[in-house]
């Protein structure tokens, strides 16, 4: 017989000392890693994937990890248990054992130090669980470069079943991730390898359900990282940094240029007390400062005004990025963002456009300046419609988006040949908006 599983429930084992990341902080839970604490990255990661209710096996420090949780949980509006581990220095076995009077039904396990993609997660709550069995998400990938092979605990997987566990295997092909489906059956396991050999491991009660095929294998490469030492710690935070660069949107500009810059940048503001809709503000004011410097006239004031111009679209994007790191994203971020946006490139093209009517005041220059914001302003109303009706039939190709907008800006004020990149701006952009209708019509 199969439970047909809604993973609303979710056991997180958070009892150890973390010793090896003492340097980082007193206790593992609460060691943030790029402004957020680890406990908490695993928590909203399991949100994402559509768990609700969650208890927390605490040890180390315990009263000041259930501090922490009992303001996570009012913040987040959620339910978060903590079960006290007194033994949390031996086995973590012991620590899962602590949910057996409340866990009846099956659910998610998961380990506080254990950073993974929700999709990992999201997989498991819709697993049809057999009963009296488990299922382990399993790492496909042996060779994967985030994870420690002399520490990681290996399994050998046939035919979707567990055949093997443990560390130090030689005959393996999959790594356990620390993010299981349970039913009661791994309690009794527990507790049967306890009586039988003393062995309180996880491991351990794996092996004894595998040897009548009560152990499952998902198997997957989605992004894991376990973080058990300061190496750990170093190739999460980048490859949290990493994860911000595949922005399907993207344009070339923003891919190449903007966005390995402003991952810099925001790895350092996600440390400090500012919001995404601040950057966003910010921004803008670098943009508005660039606007003013291009009407001043002159080349310095222009030159200078360029080079704001693109380090306000660099930092443009770290908005996004610390949003995403800090679990900020809003529907009204997205919106507030995008109308600063609006007005920061037609205060661009407007100084731009000023700046020539200065030099040589005409009837093409003022229509030039109008074409250049009215196709920018309409590149930008069709992008995301564009993007939602061709993102199945369009894999690859340039996208022209503000990146490149504002990056000829700079290149026509580092040149001194505005007028001209005006002309390009005004051309490029429409034609654009062109091609899309066109490509909708059609499509």
């Amino acid at each position: 017989m199969a439970t047909e599983v809604i993973g609303r429930k979710c056991l997180i084992i958070a009892a150890g000392d973390g010793s090896r990341l003492r340097q980082k902080g007193d206790s593992k839970p609460l060691i943030p890693i790029l402004g957020i604490p680890l406990i908490e990255r695993v928590i909203r990661s399991a949100m994402e994937a559509g768990v609700d209710e969650f208890y927390v096996v605490i040890g180390w420090q315990s009263d000041l990890v259930r501090d922490f949780l009992e303001r996570l949980a009012k913040r987040l509006a959620i339910q978060i248990t903590p079960l006290v581990n007194e033994d949390w220095e031996k086995e973590n076995g012991l620590s899962v054992l602590k949910a057996r009077d409340v866990l009846q039904e099956p659910f998610l396990l998961l380990m506080a130090d254990h950073l993974f993609d929700p999709e990992l997660v999201r997989t498991l709550t819709t697993h049809s669980l057999p009963d009296g069995e488990v299922a382990l998400v399993v790492d496909s990938d042996i060779h994967n470069p985030l994870i420690d092979m002399d520490d990681v605990t290996r399994v050998r997987v046939k035919n979707g079943k567990i055949c093997d566990i443990g560390k130090g295997m030689t005959d393996f092909n999959g790594l356990d991730t620390g993010i299981f489906l349970c039913s009661s059956a791994i309690f009794e396991a527990l507790e049967q390898n306890r009586e039988k050999d003393g062995d309180t491991t996880l491991s351990g009660a794996i092996r004894v359900l595998t040897e009548d095929g009560r152990a499952n294998a998902i198997a997957s490469n989605s992004f894991w990282i376990d973080i058990d030492d300061p190496a750990a710690f170093k190739r999460a935070e980048k490859a949290l940094l990493d994860r911000l660069r595949d922005k399907p949107t993207d344009g070339p500009v923003s891919r190449y240029l903007n966005r390995p810059l402003s991952v810099m940048f925001s790895r350092h503001l996600v440390k400090l007390n500012i919001t995404p809709n601040q950057i966003s503000l910010f921004s803008f004011l670098f943009s508005l400062v660039a606007a003013g410097l291009f009407m001043m006239g002159g080349y310095i004031s222009l030159l200078i005004g360029g080079v704001l111009a693109q380090f306000a679209s660099i930092v443009d994007g770290c908005d996004g990025e610390v949003a995403r790191l800090k679990y900020q994203s809003s529907d009204f971020g997205g919106w507030f963002d995008a109308v600063l946006d609006r007005y920061a490139d037609a205060f661009l093209l407007f100084g731009l456009t000023w700046h020539v009517l200065a030099i040589e005041a005409n009837g093409w220059v003022l229509f030039t300046g109008f074409m250049a914001i009215i196709g920018s302003f309409m590149l930008s109303y069709t992008a995301d419609k564009y993007d939602n009706l061709m993102r199945e039939r369009i894999k690859s190709g340039l996208r022209m988006g503000r990146d490149v907008r504002v990056f000829l800006i700079f290149l026509g004020a580092a040149t001194n040949m505005v007028f001209p990149v005006l002309v390009v701006i005004a051309v490029v952009m429409n034609v654009e908006t062109m091609r899309r209708v066109r490509v909708a019509c059609i499509g």
